[in-house]
């Protein structure tokens, strides 16, 4: 047993779900409250919660996506269960490491090509299969 609350300790602390106390108290006396950190603040999820709204938000968007390759062939359903597919998997994400952490890392200097990428490429997508057809 007590191996495995190791293992949970790890694993809750790669994913950055215990947050430093002493970097929450800095931030907090700086005044520096932005819309994310409020919204950071007021979503409190257990562990449980989190994995479970992972879980479901990835077995949705992957659901969605193979979906889509279903309806290859009529574009305005392929365009919208395709990109609504990717948002939730990567909104799934969002459950492990949080909102901000979250969009922080999309838009670090060395991932944000890859995020521009992918973001356009789910525009063009909807845009191909609502405006084209």
């Amino acid at each position: 047993m007590e191996k495995m609350n190791q293992a949970y300790e790890k694993v809750k602390m790669l994913v950055g779900m215990e947050v430093d106390e002493d970097a929450a108290a800095d931030e907090s006396a700086a005044g520096g409250d932005s819309f994310m950190d409020e919204f950071n603040r007021q979503c409190t999820l257990t562990t449980k919660q989190r994995f479970y709204g992972f879980a479901i938000c990835l077995a949705a968007g992957l659901t969605c996506t193979l979906l889509s390759m279903l309806v290859f062939f009529h574009p305005i359903k392929f365009g919208i269960t395709f990109t609504f597919g990717n948002l939730l998997a990567l909104g799934s994400t969002a459950f492990l490491i949080g909102p901000k952490r979250q969009v922080s890392m999309m838009l670090d200097p060395v991932r944000i090509y890859a995020t521009a990428l992918y973001i356009a490429s789910m525009i063009v997508a909807l845009f191909c299969a609502l405006y084209v057809s």
